[in-house]
């Protein structure tokens, strides 16, 4: 007769990573679904406009603030706090997620790498990426390629300009963890060559600018080309963020001085 203190505990097999899974799981609650909505809104905007798309209006960052009345703006604020904070969940995501596999680790997030080196080399990439997407705005704009465009419409009031520095970061932080970081590192780890997951990475990066049209799309997949292949080569995160956070930043600072005085903005 068997004696049960004397059986082996036998361990169950480690499951096997489901890579593929966690990846479509994370663009479903992000960018990929952000990707098909803007898709739609391109094919309505072709379709049932018939105009096309330099014809309609577009909000990059639309957020939506409550009325300049005392009373209220401390709730609005506590709205818009809530709001950036919905947009870092799915990067928080993905990195807890990369946190669980050893080749998930060491890709240059955490606040101990962000030193003069990394400020400075995302500086470079949001003057090298800025100047020239500004230019194609321009000729977008000018052949009817693009939607104009309403960067932002947030309300002239004391809480403006902090609540939109916030979402600019927002934005840098959750496009590069996601889809730069999370995304090129789940195709590698599932077989796939650097040249077709890059090639993955900016369609994908295009896709959800679609909405602003042909040269949102061009221009933020050419982004991409540049953002991925800095980020196969060197595992660091943090300039792809802070070129994207200042990127936008200027957008919607300039787009607020700006647009009642320069007629293509």
């Amino acid at each position: 007769m068997r004696d049960a203190n004397t059986e082996r505990v036998i361990a169950e097999p480690a499951a096997p990573p489901r890579y593929g899974l966690e990846l479509l799981a994370v663009l479903g609650v992000s960018y990929g679904l952000s990707g098909l909505t803007a898709l739609l809104s391109f094919l309505r905007s072709q379709i049932v406009i018939q105009k096309g798309l330099g014809f309609s209006k577009v909000a990059t960052a639309p957020i939506k603030s409550g009325s300049n009345t005392v009373h209220y703006q401390y709730l609005d604020i506590l709205d818009q706090i809530a709001s950036i904070l919905s947009g870092l969940a799915p990067a928080f995501l993905a990195v807890v997620l990369l946190m669980r596999s050893p080749a998930g680790r060491g890709l240059g997030i955490g606040l101990h790498r962000l030193g003069p080196r990394e400020i400075g080399v995302g500086l470079g990439f949001a003057g090298l990426i800025g100047i020239p997407g500004l230019g194609l705005v321009y000729v977008a704009r000018e052949l009817g390629l693009n939607a104009e465009i309403v960067v932002t419409s947030f309300p002239d009031v004391w809480y403006r300009i902090p609540t939109l520095l916030l979402e600019a970061f927002q934005q840098g932080i959750g496009e590069e963890v996601v889809v730069c970081a999370f995304v090129l590192t789940r195709l590698s780890q599932l077989g796939w060559t650097n040249s077709r997951a890059l090639a993955f990475e900016s369609v994908l990066r295009g896709s959800y600018h679609l909405y602003q049209g042909f040269g949102g799309f061009a221009g933020n997949a050419i982004m991409g080309l540049l953002f991925g292949w800095w980020f196969q080569r060197t595992k660091r995160v943090w300039p792809l963020i802070i070129a994207h956070a200042v990127i936008d930043a200027v957008s919607f600072i300039g787009y607020i001085y700006l647009h009642d005085r320069v007629s293509w903005i």
